[in-house]
């Protein structure tokens, strides 16, 4: 069966504000996420790649621009079962502000439990359902077209990724929050008839974020929290 290299959108303006975009249109590329976008090319460009599946949102098709443009010939296919989670109400929201809803905890410590609020509000269990079909389905896709043994890309979302990663290793869902994947890094499945095998986890080629941050006075409240919708790129 084919592998599939899941890359994480580059930091977008969103990212850069500490906002939850969710499927908020409009949500660009930071500068930092263009010149992600450019290095990530360079690192797959000794891949053969069969295909780019997209999330649709713009953020991730802008990810997968420099790719595209210097491997014209690599058909690109937008698949929304792999787009941001629905996250309701919480929707373009700070991230600081949404520490303090009660559904936090939950979100942090019993994902399978949570539902965002609001009437496009989904939850983290539906979200994981149809990424991973949407996976096993490109899998059965591409390995029909171009052999068991080719490899494609999908770009998508932090808590997408973490979950599929999840699913690979057979973590239940409460756990996946302890797996972090930065803006534009890559994780590397290769799927089999039997089980998965996860090869890289939030792969950046690029060590400098694990550079302990500044002593701070005291420590934050919520220090040991996941970043909802992924982390920033920085500890």
């Amino acid at each position: 069966m084919p592998t599939v290299i899941l890359v994480r959108h580059g930091r977008s303006t969103a990212n850069a504000d500490g906002v939850l975009a969710g499927w908020s249109p409009g949500v660009a590329l930071d500068d930092t996420g263009r010149a992600q976008a450019t290095v990530l090319a360079a690192r797959l460009a000794a891949l053969p790649l069969a295909a780019v599946v997209c999330s649709p949102l713009q953020r991730c098709q802008e990810t997968v621009g420099p790719l595209l443009d210097t491997r014209p010939e690599l058909p690109l296919h937008t698949d929304e079962r792999v787009g941001e989670c629905h996250y309701g109400d919480w929707t373009g929201r700070k991230l600081a502000e949404l520490a303090e809803e009660p559904m936090w905890a939950t979100v942090q410590r019993h994902p399978s439990a949570a539902v965002f609020p609001g009437e496009n509000g989904e939850s983290l269990r539906a979200m994981q359902a149809r990424a991973v079909d949407a996976v096993r389905d490109w899998n059965a896709r591409i390995e029909a077209e171009h052999g068991p043994d080719a490899l494609y890309l999908v770009c998508s979302h932090g808590d997408i990724i973490k979950s599929l990663a999840a699913d690979a290793l057979g973590m239940h869902l409460d756990l996946f929050q302890r797996i972090s994947t930065d803006p534009c890094s890559v994780t590397v499945i290769r799927y089999t008839p039997y089980r998965p095998f996860l090869l890289r986890l939030g792969d950046t080629g690029d060590l400098t974020p694990l550079v302990p941050p500044p002593p701070r006075d005291k420590p934050q409240d919520n220090e040991d929290d996941a970043v909802v919708g992924g982390s920033t790129g920085a500890l």
